[in-house]
């Protein structure tokens, strides 16, 4: 992974208000590893649809940790699916593991 991931819009959008951080990483630490094993299961399972609707959730926190690229890739990832194809997987796999290592940092 190129980028990497930060904090910047999460303290942005709390405008310095501590607990409304710790709040916000909190789910996020909560929901992330589920949405991940989800993915993992419909990717092994090949369940094209679903795992692009999996994507689509998980796109948007590679945008709340500042990963624009990411973003980018994700979004086309969730496009190939749902044409049938899956040319990204190991790429948003490799940006899903970065994502994971900062989380358990938090």
């Amino acid at each position: 992974m190129k980028e990497t991931p930060n904090l910047k819009y999460i303290k942005e959008l709390s405008g310095d208000d501590e607990a409304f951080e710790k709040q916000f990483i909190n789910i996020i630490k909560t929901e992330l590893p589920v949405e991940v094993e989800t993915y993992e299961n419909t990717v092994k399972e090949n369940k094209l649809f679903e795992t692009a609707e999996i994507v689509h959730k998980l796109k948007h926190k590679l945008n709340i940790f500042g990963l624009e690229d990411a973003y980018r890739l994700a979004v086309r990832y969730e496009e190939d699916l749902k044409r049938g194809e899956t040319i990204l997987e190991g790429d948003f796999k490799g940006i899903l593991e970065g994502v994971q290592k900062f989380v358990n940092t938090l």
